[in-house]
């Protein structure tokens, strides 16, 4: 009964900072809520008895990647001197690719069984770290992989938007 009540609670709350986030306009007040969303995500990772899952999504998310974008943040509204506000008119093109990925994913899932087979996890020969571990590696690579390089996309993507360089061409 318990459990059910704090999984609700933070299901609740990653739900509603989410939502929020559509509607704020400010930058830095979307980064706080980002990190609430991914602290409750860590939350509902610790109820699913995947505490590596949750400490890793604290300390590399939450803790990592998160406080640069909130430095990066306050060092440019301290430069232009004005806080940094999003504004778009591209409401119906978010929603129709909101919608799709959302309807991608409930496809997705009701096609999936969610059964894990007994011979493949042997509880006593493996702990959780190691059952992950040879998931990641073997049945789980391409999606491992395809992640890596979408993160260094978005590193490069960072230091090119972050260079104070000037292109020649201007």
């Amino acid at each position: 009964m318990m459990a059910s009540f704090i999984f609700y609670f933070f299901e609740a709350v990653v739900a509603l900072s989410a939502i929020s986030l559509i509607f704020i306009r400010n930058v830095f007040y979307g980064a706080l809520l980002l990190i609430i969303c991914l602290l409750g995500v860590a939350g509902i990772f610790v109820l699913a008895f995947a505490e590596f899952i949750a400490v890793t999504q604290i300390l590399v998310y939450a803790g990592g990647i998160l406080v640069v974008i909130l430095f990066g943040i306050m060092l440019t509204t301290k430069i232009s001197g004005k806080p940094l506000v999003v504004e778009h008119d591209n409401k119906f093109s978010g929603a129709l690719a909101g919608f799709s990925f959302f309807t991608l994913l409930i496809y997705s899932l009701s096609k999936e069984s969610f059964v894990v087979e007994p011979s493949r996890m042997n509880q006593e020969n493996y702990n959780n770290l190691q059952v992950m571990g040879i998931g990641l590696m073997s049945d789980f690579v391409l999606p491992f992989e395809i992640a890596g390089v979408l993160l260094l996309v978005a590193l490069i993507g960072a230091s090119v938007v972050a260079s104070s360089v000037k292109s020649k061409s201007s």
